[in-house]
C-alpha cells in the first residue's frame, strides 16, 4: 500500500485504485452563495469507486446555532459508519473544486481519530486534467457498515472562548482563510446578519493564494507563507467563513511542518454574528 500522507497526488491515486484497502469520497460540497442563487447539484463524474461523503448533510450538527459546526464523537461515528469506514483503511478525499471541502473533511475525519486519511491534490479537475478515468454513474454504496470507534482530539477545533483568550493573552497566531476583501471588510459578508470586518490580531491569509496552477504549494513555498505571518512559530488558529477553507489552510500548515495547529470551527459566521466580540477593519 502507498505510504500515507496528508497529500496524495493523483498519480499515486491512481497507480493504487485497486488497493483493496482503500476508499475514496467525493466530498464536494458549494461554496456559501447568495439565498437567491441555486445551490449546483452534485458532481456526476466521479472516480472509480468514489463514495459521496456529504459534509453539508451528514458530518454537521444542524442542531447548533451556526452552519458546518462539527458533530459529536457519536454521531460521527455513525456517519462514518454509515460509509464502511472501518479506521484500517486508506481514506482519500476530494473534491470537484480542486480543493475546499476535501481539506474538511481531511481535518474531521483526522480529529476522530482516522490516522490514514489524504487529500487528493488538485481534487476532481486535475483528475480529468491528467485524463484519468471518471465514472458516469451514481457514488458507489458500501458493501457494508463499518465499524469506525470515534476517538475525538478535542484540541482540534476551538470555541471562540478560546480564541478571544488567544487574542487577548498573545498565544496564538490567527490567520484568516477569506478573500482579502472581505478580510478587511471591503464586500458584504455572503450570510445574512453577519458584521465585516476580522478579529482583532488575524492575519490574512487567503486559502486560494496557496495554491497554483490547481495544486497546493509544495512545502518550501507553504513554511515561507506561514513563516512570513507567524515568523515567532506559535501556534496557530485557523479560521474563514464557516470552518470549511480554515481546514486547507491546518492541510498546508500540516505539509509545512506546523503541527500545534487547531481550527475555530464557528470562524466568521459565529463571530460576526456575535455582536460582543470585537471586530476590526484595521
Amino acid at each position: 500500500m502507498f505510504t500515507h500522507q496528508p497529500l496524495i497526488s493523483a498519480e499515486a491515486l491512481y497507480a493504487n485504485l485497486t488497493q483493496q484497502n482503500l476508499l475514496i469520497f467525493d466530498a464536494s460540497m458549494a461554496p456559501v452563495a447568495p439565498q437567491s442563487k441555486p445551490k449546483k447539484c452534485w458532481p456526476s463524474a466521479v472516480i472509480p469507486g468514489a463514495k459521496r461523503m456529504d459534509i453539508e448533510h451528514d458530518f454537521c450538527d444542524h442542531h447548533a446555532q451556526f452552519p458546518h459546526t462539527m458533530l459529536g464523537a457519536k454521531a460521527f461515528e455513525q456517519a462514518a459508519q454509515s460509509l464502511g469506514i472501518t479506521g484500517d483503511e486508506h481514506l482519500v478525499v476530494y473534491d470537484d473544486l480542486g480543493l475546499f471541502s476535501a481539506a474538511r473533511a481531511w481535518w474531521m475525519l483526522t480529529a476522530m481519530g482516522h490516522q490514514h486519511v489524504s487529500v487528493l491534490d488538485g481534487g476532481l479537475p486535475h483528475w480529468l486534467k491528467r485524463n484519468l478515468p471518471v465514472e458516469s454513474v451514481e457514488h458507489s454504496e458500501p458493501s457494508s457498515r463499518g465499524t469506525f470507534g470515534a476517538s475525538y482530539c478535542d484540541a482540534m477545533f476551538v470555541d471562540h472562548h478560546f480564541v478571544g483568550q488567544a487574542i487577548e493573552q498573545k498565544s496564538h497566531v490567527i490567520v484568516d482563510a477569506r478573500a482579502t476583501a472581505r478580510f478587511f471588510g471591503q464586500t458584504p459578508e455572503p450570510r445574512v446578519g453577519v458584521r465585516v470586518g476580522h478579529m482583532p490580531e488575524a492575519k490574512s491569509l487567503p486559502f486560494t493564494s496557496l495554491i497554483a496552477n490547481g495544486l497546493l504549494l509544495d512545502s518550501e513555498q507553504l513554511a515561507l507563507k506561514f513563516e512570513q505571518l507567524n515568523p515567532n512559530k506559535l501556534p496557530m488558529i485557523m479560521t474563514c467563513g464557516s470552518g470549511i477553507t480554515a481546514c486547507i489552510l491546518a492541510l498546508a500548515a500540516d505539509i509545512a511542518g506546523y503541527k500545534e495547529t487547531t481550527v475555530y470551527d464557528g470562524s466568521w459566521a459565529e463571530w460576526g454574528a456575535l455582536t460582543d466580540l470585537p471586530v476590526t477593519t484595521a
